[in-house]
């Protein structure tokens, strides 16, 4: 992203965010975030007599049959889990006209998600991509590991400046062996990425995040303006001041979205939508209330 950001500078934007995030996740999101995103399954614990009302599917034949009683088989979930963190570092991630870049959004909302995670004590990775993956940091527990994952958003410089989201989601699957609960931090600006999304969705818990500010929806009247494709480096002339040109965009950049809610809701993901112009940390929460809802907990 060529943030070139001096070390001094870095180390103030690393702290702001974890003071931020930590508490954040402590306050807003940790509980409802266990009660939501569920462990890899159950072991086995003990095995004690049978009570009226315990699942006849856990009943112990053997035991039963040697203790001339009826046991079952008590289990326990296994609680610990990977998340992973899938960020779009292209160019068009530098683009922000409000309060932040999305690049800097999107270490804030990863920040979020991964400090929520290890206060669950679960194991937290990163795939950094662009048109090719850029850098891969494997899940480990941990705040000292968060805050590297949260430099590596922030502090990246990118090779390449495309995007291309299939790779990245491909990559998910083929690293991740076991299911694990997947952010998918973008802008989704990019094609050809539905396939493997529904693969990976198929496989592992995804929750797109898509990242999105206002200029991304409407272009403002500024006279003549060279505009630059950000992945691309194309630069065209463009009369902002024509209001049919204004119009053709909006529409654009309207049917860009839908196409991408067409997908996500085909495939029943539960996607979040964070702005530059607004708070991230309501739709996170609004995001868990809504699973705690669906899945009885709350």
């Amino acid at each position: 992203m060529g943030r070139s950001n001096s070390p001094a500078e870095l180390l103030k934007q690393l702290r702001s965010i974890e003071l931020r995030t930590s508490r954040l996740a402590d306050e807003q999101l940790a509980g409802s975030y266990h009660s939501v995103f569920k462990g890899q399954g159950l072991s086995f614990r003990e095995v004690r007599a049978y009570s009226p009302g315990d699942d006849v599917r856990f009943i112990d034949w053997n035991v039963s049959a040697r203790m001339s009683d009826a046991f079952v088989k008590v289990f326990t979930e296994e609680r610990e889990m990977t998340v992973m963190l899938v960020v779009d570092v292209s160019a068009s991630e530098d683009w922000g006209t409000v309060r932040s870049s999305k690049s800097r959004l999107a270490a804030e909302v990863a920040a979020l998600c991964a400090f929520s995670a290890i206060k669950n004590n679960d194991n937290v990775g990163l795939i950094l991509a662009t048109e090719v993956i850029e850098k891969m940091v494997p899940p480990k527990k941990g705040e000292k590991h968060v805050m590297r994952v949260i430099r590596e958003i922030l502090d990246f410089t990118p090779a390449y400046l495309g995007t291309d989201l299939e790779l990245a989601l491909q990559t998910l699957v083929k690293v991740c062996k076991r299911r694990s609960v997947a952010f998918v931090i973008s802008d989704f600006v990019a094609e050809g990425y539905e396939r493997a999304l529904a693969l990976a969705a198929a496989k592992h818990d995804v929750i797109p995040v898509m990242l999105i500010d206002p200029r991304d929806e409407e272009l403002p009247d500024v006279g003549i303006a060279s505009v630059e494709d950000l992945e691309t480096g194309e630069e065209v002339l463009v009369d902002t001041g024509d209001p049919q040109v204004r119009k053709r965009f909006s529409e654009s950049m309207k049917e860009l979205r839908a196409e991408r809610e067409r997908v996500f809701r085909k495939l029943s993901l539960d996607r979040v939508i964070v702005r530059t112009d607004s708070d991230y940390v309501r739709p996170l929460r609004e995001l868990f209330a809504k699973r705690a809802r669906r899945m009885g907990t709350r």
